[in-house]
């Protein structure tokens, strides 16, 4: 089943649609419309264009020796559906959190965030220093962000300087149980752009709430910009182990 946001704010046909296709291995036009009790014309339509949007691909399938005619054109969905269906999300991340701190003591969880951070830092550093200036940079950096789901946008005015802004943070629950990820987070962005950020919480003033990132645009870079520092250790009573 979708999300229960994408089944009400979508059109109810293409939902259904969809929905008939993920339990299936692919179904033609007419399967669908008697399933579905639509007009044939009307569900090839909605097909056509869920193809163009990228929701489906149009698949041709031979017929059996007995029968005749051209291959069977089928429709099923593409990669892009992925994300309109339930996935393991921040309650697991949470629990898996909880888990190595029980295991592995109370550095732990900050542990895997610092290296969660890392590995961000190597898959964005290629497309960010592509940028020729420090404003093509963070340019691009809240374009990576935006496509990750921070809505993220960059602005510049001379009263506040030039800042990113985000309306939405995928990581804002564990920052609520991991304060020190977002610290993470600004450390990653700093040595990302070889500048120094300060990130602040800001209210719109209309009930919304965003995060702006202040970029120093004369690119001051902080001593140990080229490093993330690493959480200290902590010691906790009956640690099992030790992670990293």
């Amino acid at each position: 089943m979708f999300f229960g946001a994408h089944r009400e704010t979508m059109r109810a046909s293409w939902a259904s649609i969809l929905e008939a296709i993920k339990v299936s291995d692919g179904m033609p036009v007419s399967d669908l419309a008697r399933e579905l009790k639509m007009s044939y014309m009307g569900v090839k339509q909605h097909c056509l264009k869920l193809v163009e949007l990228g929701y489906l691909e149009e698949w041709r399938v031979p017929r059996a020796k007995k029968e005749v005619g051209r291959p069977e054109k089928l429709y099923r969905m593409t990669p892009k559906c992925d994300g309109l269906f339930p996935e393991a999300g921040v309650g697991l991340t949470l629990a898996v959190l909880e888990g190595v701190k029980q295991l592995y003591g109370d550095s732990a969880p900050e542990k895997l965030l610092f290296h969660h951070f890392q590995v961000l830092k190597e898959q964005w550093q290629p497309k960010v220093r592509a940028g020729k200036s420090l404003v093509e940079k963070a340019t691009r950096l809240a374009d990576i962000r935006d496509k990750s789901g921070w809505f993220s946008k960059c602005h510049y005015d001379a009263g506040t300087g030039f800042r990113i802004e985000e309306f939405h943070s995928p990581l804002a629950k564990v920052y609520a149980e991991y304060p020190n990820a977002a610290r993470m987070e600004v450390q990653m962005m700093e040595q990302l752009l070889g500048t120094k950020i300060v990130r602040n919480e800001a209210s719109t003033g209309k009930g919304r709430k965003r995060v702006v990132y202040e970029i120093a645009t004369l690119g001051v870079r902080q001593e140990g910009a080229e490093r993330l520092d690493p959480p200290a250790p902590k010691a906790a009573d009956g640690e099992q182990g030790s992670l990293f």
